[in-house]
């Protein structure tokens, strides 16, 4: 008896694993992307990184390493599945200059002159946009009632933890970050209809290839020092390779996922990103997260995602 109600239970909780694969999926890749804030940070120290064509070509390093990596690994797996770029090439370098080139490069300008306390805020503005107007992209997408729940709870908590601001003005650096939003929704946006022929595997690989050498190549047009980026030092040889880790599989999994999964919803869970950004700046960075406005913070956005993933039955 005690036996077959184990395996009920069993049961019953492998199906819930298996409808809510994407929400848990996404979530882990949000907990890669929040490592990635304060581990480029850790990368800027071991590195001797502050001028702008260092962090550019930095970042260009970064991603063409992790699209080497993934594009190597899908030509190994899968050589077939390099077809779909007959068709959709173009959709795949578009992706790539949206969510490598023109995104990372306006988000570290932007910081050069931007409040870290503004950044979590604006990051999300071009989230915010997408969920009110995803049937304008994709009609399927469309705007329901827990989807609305969930997007005032989010953005409820990222002002919650941003609950110590002096003041709100734009700024510059300001509409640069606002830039790098707007360029992961239309990356997103760009990516899916691209699923159509692309496999996610190879999108991400070509389209970080792709927009890493351009980076590369502006960052050494503007001043940077590709040969001090090469990791040499025990630290130098960890922080890369964690950074090249959380990129690698949390790009994989977000463009997997995006392929299956209404973008909206994804778009929501995206709020808890700055919260787990927190809680590894505390963890390697040392910073102070024991603050009242995180806690609430954290009780809206899990909120939201939950409220947002709400199915009717």
């Amino acid at each position: 008896m005690t036996f077959s109600i184990a395996a009920k239970i069993s049961v019953r909780s492998c199906c819930a694993l298996k409808k809510n694969k994407g929400l848990y999926v996404s979530l882990l890749v949000m907990v890669l992307w929040g490592l990635l804030f304060p581990t480029v940070k850790l990368g800027y120290r071991v590195f001797g990184i502050s001028a702008i064509g260092d962090i550019l070509a930095f970042a260009g390093v970064r991603f063409l390493v992790c699209g080497t990596l993934i594009t190597v690994f899908a030509a190994i797996r899968e050589p077939g599945s390099f077809r779909g770029l007959k068709t959709g090439w173009w959709q795949v370098l578009l992706s790539g200059v949206f969510a490598i080139v023109l995104h990372y490069a306006c988000t570290y300008i932007g910081l050069q002159s931007t409040d870290g306390s503004k950044t979590a805020i604006l990051k999300q503005l071009g989230a915010v946009f997408y969920i009110c107007f995803a049937a304008l992209f994709f009609p399927e997408d469309k705007l329901t009632l827990p989807k609305v729940g969930g997007l005032v709870l989010g953005i409820l908590g990222i002002f919650a933890i941003n609950a110590d601001m002096s003041g709100f003005r734009i700024q510059v650096g300001d509409l640069l970050i606002l830039g790098a939003s707007f360029c992961t929704v239309f990356s997103n946006v760009i990516s899916k209809k691209a699923f159509k022929t692309v496999t996610p595997i190879v999108l991400t690989g070509v389209s970080q290839v792709f927009g890493g050498a351009v980076l590369l190549v502006v960052g050494i047009m503007a001043g940077g020092e590709p040969l001090k980026l090469i990791p040499t030092t025990l630290p130098q040889i960890g922080v890369f390779s964690m950074m090249v880790f959380a990129s690698v599989v949390s790009y994989c999994l977000w463009f997997i996922t995006v392929q299956k999964e209404n973008l909206s919803k994804l778009f929501i869970i995206k709020f808890s990103e700055p919260l787990f950004a927190s809680v590894f700046s505390f963890i390697l960075l040392g910073e102070n997260i024991f603050r009242l406005e995180y806690l609430i913070a954290f009780l809206l956005i899990s909120g939201g995602i939950l409220v947002a993933n709400i199915k009717k039955k």
